[in-house]
Order: structure tokens, then sequence, then C-alpha cells
């Protein structure tokens, strides 16, 4: 039995971030934010099943397929910046911190969306609303995780931060798996929660200086058959982008 994530009503979701840590927005409430309808999104889907794989699984897997890109959000502008590799330091990724992944840039299609630009925005405020209007760095990644080897595993790494200021993950799609039960914790204490997203463009907005997360593995709903589950994960940080020369 799959226990669904508590709602927040749209305009509760900045309050209850900053008293919480975290928040689910629920996709029937997405518009209250977008000013645009769910399905103005659905054009979305099809881009990530032209995800290449991930060749940086240190354990092996084949499991991970991703895209990632890079803007910078002032105001009510998103600018596409340079592609450029994804880093993390090892304090925040023991698993594969440390070293510079490349991977394949963000599909024209979603680049030159304007609700994707919108789509920026909206995280942009929220992460504002917690911490002050500023500039923010945000690093997008499209995942799928598939089980087509038996098991997939979304965070790889186990719980974790990201190094950022606000981290939002978007359930895109989820076909023929169990598991995939999302974790929060706080970062000092043992308070935590648990529950699964099932409803596409529900999102998941997380402080990542207050709480770690995680998302459990996945396995085929059938035995033999092959699922997935599809993610939109978003960064947020003030003062740039991490790297190894990053401060």
């Amino acid at each position: 039995m799959l226990l669904p994530p508590v709602l927040t009503p749209p305009d509760l979701l900045d309050a209850t971030l900053a008293r919480d840590g975290f928040a689910v927005l629920g996709a029937d409430d997405l518009p209250a934010l977008l000013g645009h309808p769910v399905s103005a999104l659905a054009h979305w889907l099809p881009l990530w099943d032209q995800l290449p794989p991930d060749r940086y699984l240190k354990d092996g897997g084949r499991y991970r397929r991703r895209r990632h890109g890079s803007y910078l959000i002032e105001g009510d502008r998103a600018t596409l910046q340079p592609h450029r590799p994804h880093w993390q330091p090892v304090e925040y990724n023991a698993l594969h911190g440390g070293i510079e992944r490349h991977f394949e840039p963000l599909p024209p299609a979603l680049v030159d969306d304007p609700m994707w630009a919108r789509f920026l925005v909206m995280g942009a405020a929220r992460a504002s609303a917690l911490n002050g209007a500023r500039p923010w760095y945000v690093e997008a990644h499209l995942f799928r995780i598939d089980t087509a080897d038996g098991i997939g595993r979304p965070t790889p790494e186990g719980a974790h931060r990201d190094g950022v200021d606000l981290v939002s993950v978007t359930l895109i799609a989820r076909e023929g798996i169990k598991g995939g039960e999302t974790r929060v914790f706080a970062a000092e204490g043992r308070e935590g929660l648990r529950f699964t997203l099932t409803q596409p463009f529900a999102t998941l907005w997380l402080d990542d200086e207050r709480v770690i997360h995680e998302s459990t593995p996945i396995q085929p709903a059938q035995p033999g058959a092959n699922g997935h589950r599809d993610t939109l994960v978003l960064t947020y940080r003030a003062g740039g982008f991490q790297g190894p020369s990053a401060t």
C-alpha cells in the first residue's frame, strides 16, 4: 500500500517550507503558482523517452538516464548558461562527488518552451521567499530510473543533501513499478516522514540546509516486466554554481 504525501495548499507553501523544511504541492494546485493548467506541460512527457544513459554510476548499474542544464534566474528572467559539467563535493555525494560529470544538454523542445522558463521562475520565487530575493543559480536534471536490470536506484548515494539552498523534485511519470518511496529527514535530529509521489507534476520542495532526502529502489510491478520512474529535479543555489573552485 502506497502512503500518500500530505499536500500543502499553494497559499501556504512558502510558510510551510519555512516552518517544516519541506512541503509537497499537488499537481491540482500547481496552476495557482504557475498561472497555467497542468495540461500545458503535458507535451514535456515524451522528452523523458529520449534521455541518454548515465555513464557515471559507480555501482556498475545501467538503470539511470539523464540530461542536465544550468540557468541563471534574475527576477522573472531565466537565462540558459553555457553548458557545463555537473559537480558536487564529496561531503554531499560520497559516491559520485569530487568529479566532473558531463551529461547531454537539455532538449531544445524544452529549452525553447516559454512554460519551461515559467516553471524555473516559479521555483526561484520559492527560494527567494525562503532565503531572500537574489539571483539564483539553477541546475536542472531530467532523470529516468528503470527496472531493465531488475532494480533501479533513484538515489544510489543514499540519504543526502545537495549543497544548495532549495531543491524541488517533480514526479513526471511512474509506470509499472513498485517502491520509489520518498523519505525526508531532519538534518539535525531524528524526525522524518515517508510517502510516495504518484501524481504526475506533484512536487516536493526541500530546504536543503535543514533536511536530507532519499528515494528507495524501484522494482518491476510484474515479474519480467520493465517499468520506470521519471522525475525533474531542480536545485537553486545563491552565489554561483558548485564546482571544483567554488567556495
